[in-house]
């Protein structure tokens, strides 16, 4: 035998001896044992986990039946997507709890908080299981832990997502209410704005005049910027770029309440103000509206 020959075999034979040391599960057999376990033992460890969040006093707005009822669903598909390691489901799941929860005043840590209660719950219940074999429950935690963070993950990414969702819904409902456009009479729309105006709520502001102008068949529009203390030039080139956008429509636009400083921005902006219809006051405004319409009011002696 060559000495080479021999070396291999040496070799070969103390890999042989550590391959009967090293355990043969690989993850996902680890990983079906582990849903085995917590299928098996699902009423006890789903239990314990509503008493610890009912302890640590998470999710207060919804009452125990509630709690239960969600505990349920979200412990089957916690087990489920460790089972077939997809998570698609569960982010739709996510989604799903969230638009049911968020109304009732859930916050996202609450949300995180019992999802990272189960994974400790169910990371208590595996150490029971295997306290006499340690190495076992070394590999059955490795298997474990990066499935359960990955989960913890997109629960979380799932619930913030749908609270961004319902944000930027409030914020547009909010807008549309701080910018009404109104109807005084047939032909006439008025649109007074208050408060802060930056470029987006500038955007839907001429959104909403121009689809009323054409809902109303409106020939004229007095906006009122009474309760608009500043403007910057961005926005105030969008008020020029409304003026024209409606008087393409063929509404002539009336714009009332100008302070100096907002006056002083269209100057500096170099806005032909010769282009823009400008008002002291509301009043004055929609009296100058109604001359254009044709409408003139009298006294009551004068009509007599």
């Amino acid at each position: 035998m060559s000495k080479r020959e021999s070396i291999t075999k040496e070799s070969g034979t103390r890999s042989n001896s550590r391959v009967e040391l090293v355990p043969s599960e690989a993850p996902s057999e680890l990983l079906r044992e582990l849903v085995a376990h917590l299928r098996q033992n699902r009423t006890q460890l789903r239990e314990e986990w509503v008493v610890r969040i009912t302890e640590t006093r998470l999710l207060t707005a919804m009452t125990k039946e509630e709690i239960f009822a969600e505990a349920t669903s979200v412990y089957d598909s916690y087990v489920e997507a460790l089972e077939t390691e997809a998570f698609e489901a569960l982010q739709a799941y996510a989604r799903n709890l969230s638009e049911r929860i968020i109304p009732r005043g859930v916050e996202t840590h609450e949300v995180v908080g019992i999802v990272l209660l189960l994974r400790d719950v169910l990371a208590r219940s595996l150490f029971a299981k295997y306290q006499t074999d340690f190495k076992k429950l070394n590999r059955i935690l490795d298997a474990y832990e990066p499935a359960a963070n990955r989960i913890a993950n997109t629960v979380a990414v799932g619930f913030v997502q749908e609270r961004e969702r319902v944000i930027r819904q409030q914020q547009e409902a909010i807008r549309e209410l701080s910018t009404p456009v109104l109807q005084v009479r047939e032909r006439l729309l008025i649109l007074p704005i208050i408060g802060v105006i930056d470029p987006q709520r500038a955007r839907q502001l001429t959104e909403q005049l121009l689809r009323g102008i054409r809902t109303n068949r409106a020939k004229v529009v007095v906006i009122d910027i009474t309760g608009v203390a500043a403007m910057d030039v961005t926005v105030a080139n969008h008020l020029v770029q409304t003026v024209e956008a409606s008087r393409l429509l063929g509404a002539t636009v009336i714009v009332t309440g100008l302070s100096p400083e907002i006056a002083q921005t269209l100057v500096t902006i170099g806005v032909d103000l010769g282009k823009m219809n400008t008002v002291g006051d509301l009043q004055g405004g929609i009296e100058q509206a109604e001359r254009l319409l044709g409408y003139k009011v009298v006294t009551l002696a004068e009509s007599r």
